[in-house]
């Protein structure tokens, strides 16, 4: 059994993850095991709000030199929240905009 800090790591903030806010969309990175169902309900357990969708994204790590010796970044996964219209926002979110 996974607890709802396993399956979301920490938010996303970016310029491009700031503007979907508008429109209920929150970036998260996961762990890299975790379904689509799973984010849901680790997100609505955490938060306290209403889920619409989940999607997700796989990001392979990069790889990086330091000079001979060669090195890979870790790999990560994103979900982005969709939070349904009568959902309240989330607060880690709301003093960035």
């Amino acid at each position: 059994m996974k607890f709802a800090h396993d399956v979301i790591i920490k938010p996303i903030i970016t310029e491009r993850s700031m503007e979907g806010i508008a429109e209920n969309k929150y970036v998260f990175e996961v762990a890299p095991n975790a379904g689509k169902i799973e984010i849901k309900k680790a997100a609505e357990e955490i938060f306290g709000v209403k889920v619409a969708k989940v999607n997700t994204i796989k990001l392979p790590g990069k790889w990086k030199r330091m000079g001979v010796h060669t090195g890979k970044r870790k790999d990560i996964k994103k979900a982005i929240i969709t939070l349904t219209d009568d959902s309240k926002k989330i607060e880690i979110f709301e003093n960035m905009m």
